[in-house]
């Protein structure tokens, strides 16, 4: 019976069975506790990734942040939002600790990047037959916006006589037909600071007549609407305004707003925008409108251009408005014929093509030289290069920037495209 008892193998199975019982089952459960992990992991990522996009967000308190700062920096609002919204997307439970969690969140430039990172551990069940008594997960995400650039305009706007013309060919018409000497300028005359107003600029005010300059004065206001409503921060456009001069007597820039981000200020302040005043009809040989010195003095205020990447390093856009002919002394520089050293030309882009060399981006809109074939100094001086001015204009433009306005347009509608084709152009490398 003993010997039976040692040659009988028909337990082997059932013994085999006991040993391996336990590894397979802790092989199991471990199969089923990876499982869980995993369902953890991917919990948290999605609060991770909500919480990085949240601190990037176009209208998060970070971004906003982000385009206030003059130079780089981390972004503690960013930082704190991120955190309230993992948590808020995590789902806190007992079937997993979390160990650890960080987030970070910083300007460079003109890119705002969060980089956030977590951990936690699940506990086990089956798997704790094997000693594994939890299984650790952890996970990145990280999200990056591009904020947009930075920019200071200085609209420099011609306001010499010659913008007092007619602002449409039915002004002009009404203009001639209402003076004696067929003139289509309404000429603004000021004595010793006395208004004459016998002058064609308070007739064509009486005739209802609008004249460019009022037109030019107008979209200079409305621009400021559009400016603000295209910014991503109050602070991302700054506007200056400067004309040619209040009188003919003092022909240096006359600031009608100096450089601000408040654009409701800038917006009144060009309300009033008013032509160049003469003191007599033919003052100075009518020698008002000298581009040359008034693109050097505006070279003068602007600083140093910048790539846009932040508020402290905007990019400089001189906004230039003119119908494009000069009118000034150079009795050895003109280009065209002169009468006493008086020089009529279409613009010398010589001083466009210095700003530019300092990194200034030029915006440039003709407002078109209208003809006057009844006026006998046109016919003589003007028309003869009549077709090079939109030319010349053009080439003191950066490229892609320049915009001619007929008196059949509208140049509010003018002054928003130029301005908003601005805003959409790539920035400046660094």
């Amino acid at each position: 019976m003993l010997g039976r008892f040692f040659r009988d193998r028909s337990g082997n199975f059932g013994v085999m069975t006991a040993l391996m019982l336990v590894p397979v089952i802790g092989v199991a459960g471990f199969a089923i506790d990876i499982s869980n992990a995993l369902i953890v992991r991917s919990t948290l990522q999605a609060a991770a990734d909500a919480a990085a996009i949240a601190a990037v967000a176009e209208t998060s308190a970070g971004v906003m942040q982000a385009m206030q700062m003059k130079s780089d920096g981390q972004l503690s609002a960013a930082i704190e939002d991120a955190k309230k919204v993992f948590i808020g997307h995590a789902k806190m439970s007992e079937e997993y600790e979390l160990k650890n969690f960080d987030v970070d969140v910083v300007k460079t430039g003109t890119q705002v990047k969060a980089i956030f990172t977590f951990d936690a551990t699940v506990p086990t069940s089956l798997a704790r037959i094997l000693g594994q008594s939890d299984v650790t997960v952890g996970g990145r995400a990280e999200a990056v916006f591009q904020t947009d650039t930075f920019r200071d305009f200085y609209l420099l706007l011609d306001n010499t006589p010659s913008m007092g013309v007619g602002a449409t060919p039915a002004d002009v018409t009404k203009m001639v037909d209402n003076t004696r000497d067929k003139c289509a300028f309404a000429c603004h005359i000021v004595k010793d600071g006395v208004e004459d107003k016998n002058s064609y600029y308070y007739l064509a005010k009486r005739l209802g007549v609008t004249i460019r300059i009022d037109v030019v004065a107008k979209a200079t206001a409305a621009l400021m609407e559009t400016a603000k409503s295209s910014r991503k921060s109050s602070n991302q456009y700054r506007m200056a305004v400067y004309t040619f001069g209040e009188k003919a007597e003092d022909t240096k820039l006359l600031q009608v707003a100096s450089l601000t981000d408040n654009l409701d200020q800038v917006k009144a302040s060009a309300s009033g925008i008013g032509l160049m005043s003469i003191p007599y009809q033919g003052y100075d040989n009518d020698q008002q409108t000298d581009f040359d010195r008034a693109l050097k003095n505006i070279g003068e205020l602007m600083g140093t251009a910048g790539t846009g990447s932040s508020a402290g390093n905007p990019e400089k856009i001189l906004f230039f408005v003119s119908d494009g002919v000069g009118d000034a002394y150079k009795p050895s520089s003109c280009t065209k014929k002169t009468t006493n050293g008086r020089c009529q030309e279409p613009i010398d882009t010589t001083q466009c093509e210095a700003l530019k060399s300092k990194g200034y981006r030029i915006a440039v809109l003709y407002t078109t030289y209208l003809p006057l074939p009844t006026n006998d100094w046109y016919n003589k001086w003007i028309s003869p290069f009549q077709s090079q001015i939109p030319t010349r204009m053009q080439s003191c433009a950066s490229p892609g920037l320049f915009f001619e306005v007929s008196p059949s347009q509208g140049i509010t509608e003018a002054m928003n495209a130029l301005f908003l084709k601005i805003v959409a152009t790539p920035r400046l490398a660094s």
